[in-house]
């Protein structure tokens, strides 16, 4: 009935504005009103101002429909003109005053209603904007007033007495709320939402068993909902009464056993009280819930553990129900991805790059989830397929640099070289702002072309690579053997190569590196004891290590031991050009200053 009544209002305005507007009757545009005043404005005896008329009335549509067209400025210019000319017609101060609280002058705004409600005291619409306004003037207590005053008036309005619960917990009067809560309760019947805001509000004021009536009032209300059962058991569990919350925890078991949560619940019981197997239980029941979803899963097993715990102390836990999640959700990304971060952070690469193969099967357009694969088949040394999938996830994201460094990784060490290069140079141009990034780029793309034997680009890349990032270890030691190897630049090399060993103390391949270019400028001694320093790291050891150190005992006069480590050189397959040659001459045959 009350929609209905406001329909029939609608349709009685617009019928009214349609008979103002009519061919018979002029509409006057505000700019003519002064004039039309003077000729036509009616008056009563003592009063210097005329009545409303269907003149005046189109004044005020005129400048309600430039408020309507959002011409904010030109309606509050219309309606001050209006009020100015009619100060004793509250609808122009009204609509004035809705116009500044729009525009947050809320002071101005305050005192056009009260003027308005000055002229019409009871226009509930007005006393209704007034609390408002009042609200956003710090004036609660005044809205309290209004709304008191508007529940007498109008008992039946239930929205009303919402309102003036709501004023009261703002002003801190949150005993009246409850009062106010009881009488819509009254007049509406058993409401949640009022039943657990009232809940609040006996707990915020300290009233444990009224709060508690509460949820136990729901429940009687609703026997057949065991949801109000959780609550309560909850209730019970904040409050120290855990072996109230038990009891309640088994009724739910009982009436609803497919509920997704009450082992969750009964799960954080036996871990508040101390029984953790029993709470394992519980938890690994709710995750085998099909209706409880995965985030709330991940969820409760954050707020169950904490990350240390998972990845520690708890490990074997987090996996049996990371691996009953995806038993239960078997095509949920989200349950694979877990169970991949948690293979991944126990190092168990291979099995991870499973599960996330599954997510991307799966779900294919998660970003982070092509680069924790790609990252684990680089761990894995799974060239070809770093190559391939790097290729993929570009296609799906080609302004992401990182992948480019990854498939440009796997090219370099497929031997792709020219394309290596490609891709490389691509992905650098993206980079922004990340200058150990751009660094990473410039080594492998100076390490393809020296591989490509271009010398000249080889260098240019690793210039740009120590430009970006001076500290390279790699890229030192790199760039300093090749420079070595042709004989070119040694002092630089020597002091680039001396750098690159005190950035990496323990590396075997760069103190090997320091050796050879001290080889390389006579410092013999000196490269017999660095060479010798990556001698030590016998089960990495490489042909390439055994052959310097047998030149340098060679050119040290020890020809016997130099044959030596030629020969275990050679048999670790690898060795130089220049190795075999060696061998069977017998003597040091040095590099043409050639690569």
């Amino acid at each position: 009935m009350k929609i209905k009544g406001l329909i029939t209002g609608y349709i009685f305005l617009l019928i009214t504005l349609s008979a103002v507007s009519s061919p018979g009757i002029k509409l006057l545009h505000w700019e003519e009103a002064d004039s039309s005043l003077a000729k036509h404005g009616k008056k009563h005896k003592g009063d210097d101002k005329p009545l409303l008329d269907v003149e005046n009335t189109a004044m005020l549509i005129d400048a309600k429909k430039e408020a309507l067209l959002g011409n904010a400025d030109k309606a509050i210019q219309m309606f001050t003109y209006y009020i100015q000319h009619y100060p004793n017609d509250p609808s122009g101060k009204f609509e004035l005053a809705r116009l500044y609280a729009a525009r947050e002058n809320f002071d101005q705004a305050y005192d056009l209603i009260k003027d308005a409600i000055r002229l019409d005291p009871q226009n509930k619409y007005y006393q209704i904007f007034l609390a408002e306004v009042c609200q956003q003037c710090k004036k609660e207590k005044e809205a309290v007033s209004i709304y008191e005053n508007l529940v007498k008036r109008y008992p039946a309005e239930l929205d009303y007495y919402f309102e003036l619960a709501a004023l009261y917990l703002v002003v801190g009067d949150e005993k009246k709320a409850a009062d106010i809560y009881d009488i819509i309760e009254e007049k509406a019947g058993e409401n949640e939402d009022i039943s657990l805001q009232k809940e609040k509000i006996y707990l915020h004021l300290g009233d444990i068993i009224k709060a508690e009536s509460e949820l136990q009032s729901l429940i009687n209300a609703f026997p057949d909902e065991p949801r109000y059962l959780s609550m309560l058991a909850e209730f019970y569990m904040g409050n120290n009464q855990s072996a109230k919350a038990f009891e309640l925890y088994k009724r739910v078991a009982e009436k609803d056993p497919n509920n997704p949560y009450i082992h969750m619940s009964m799960a954080d019981y036996y871990r508040k009280t101390g029984n953790k197997e029993k709470a394992f239980e519980e938890l690994k029941l709710g995750f085998a819930n099909p209706n409880l979803d995965v985030d709330t899963k991940v969820s409760i097993l954050l707020s169950f553990y904490t990350i240390n715990q998972i990845y520690d102390q708890l490990k074997e836990q987090a996996f049996e129900l990371s691996h009953i999640m995806i038993t239960t959700h078997p095509d949920n990304p989200k349950a694979w991805s877990i169970y991949g971060d948690l293979l991944s952070q126990d190092k168990k690469y291979a099995e991870a790059k499973i599960a996330f193969m599954k997510v991307i099967s799966l779900d294919s357009s998660k970003y982070v989830v092509w680069e924790e694969l790609l990252r684990l088949e680089l761990q894995l040394s799974d060239y070809q397929e770093l190559y391939d999938h790097g290729n993929k996830a570009l296609e799906l994201f080609p302004d992401q640099s990182i992948l480019y460094l990854f498939t440009g990784l796997g090219a370099v060490q497929l031997k792709r070289y020219e394309e290596a290069i490609k891709i490389l140079d691509h992905g650098v141009r993206l980079v922004v702002n990340n200058d150990d990034l751009i660094a990473q780029f410039y080594m492998y793309i100076g390490d393809s072309w020296h591989s490509l034997k271009n010398t000249d680009e080889s260098d240019k890349a690793y210039e740009k690579s120590l430009k970006a990032k001076d500290n390279n270890p790699y890229v030192l030691n790199n760039y300093a053997y090749y420079l070595s190897l042709r004989g070119k630049d040694l002092e630089r090399a020597e002091k680039m190569a001396k750098k690159a060993v005190e950035l990496d103390t323990a590396n075997a391949s760069f103190e090997d590196t320091y050796g050879w270019v001290l080889y390389k400028i006579g410092k013999t001694q000196e490269a017999k004891k660095w060479i010798g320093k990556a001698l030590e790291d016998k089960e990495n050891v490489s042909s390439e290590v055994l052959e310097h150190y047998g030149d340098v005992l060679y050119k040290l006069g020890e020809p016997e031991k130099a044959l030596e480590f030629w020969n275990k050189a050679k048999a670790k397959g690898e060795g130089s050009e220049l190795l075999n040659k060696k061998i069977s001459e017998k003597k040091l045959i040095e590099h043409n200053g050639t690569e």
